[in-house]
């Protein structure tokens, strides 16, 4: 049973290495490591933003999720390769929507690499809207946005 929890200062390295199994073998794709291998999940931790997915005790994939004005950014989303295709990222995004309602936000918005193609599709499956693109800090990103009204 896959349960999500608030990731600890003991999880750092965790998270880190679930960034890195996810989001390396992206490289070919993209020509330099995605955005979250290299994110200060410790700084995401203190401020309450990490969390964790796990079966027993052994992490599976975290979620990061940032409150903005008017929305949650779901900021990363990641799952280790061996347990992809089990529906723990269905299971985080159900999460950040389930997270924002709480914290009273009205929208979830996010962002993935252009060369991410998967996410793409899946997003929009999700409900999510594309709203725009554009380079940022080297890397071309498509903006999503999704209403959690009603």
């Amino acid at each position: 049973m896959v349960s999500i929890r608030p990731a600890g200062p003991a999880d750092v390295p965790a998270l880190e290495s679930i960034a890195r199994a996810a989001y390396l073998p992206y490289v070919p794709r993209i020509g330099h490591p995605p955005e979250p291998v290299g994110a200060d999940y410790g700084a995401a931790v203190s401020r309450g933003e990490a969390w964790l997915a796990c079966d027993d005790s052994e992490p599976l994939g975290l979620i990061v999720l940032i409150p903005k004005p008017g929305h949650l950014l779901l900021e990363n989303v990641a799952v280790i390769p061996s347990a992809q295709g089990r529906g723990i990222g269905t299971r985080l995004v159900d999460f950040a929507e389930y997270r924002a309602r709480e914290l009273g936000m009205p929208e979830i918005r996010l962002y993935t690499n252009v060369a991410m193609t998967e996410n793409l599709a899946y997003y929009a499956r999700r409900g999510y809207s594309e709203t725009h693109r554009a380079e940022e800090r080297g890397f071309s990103r498509v903006f999503f946005s999704r209403r959690l009204d009603g």
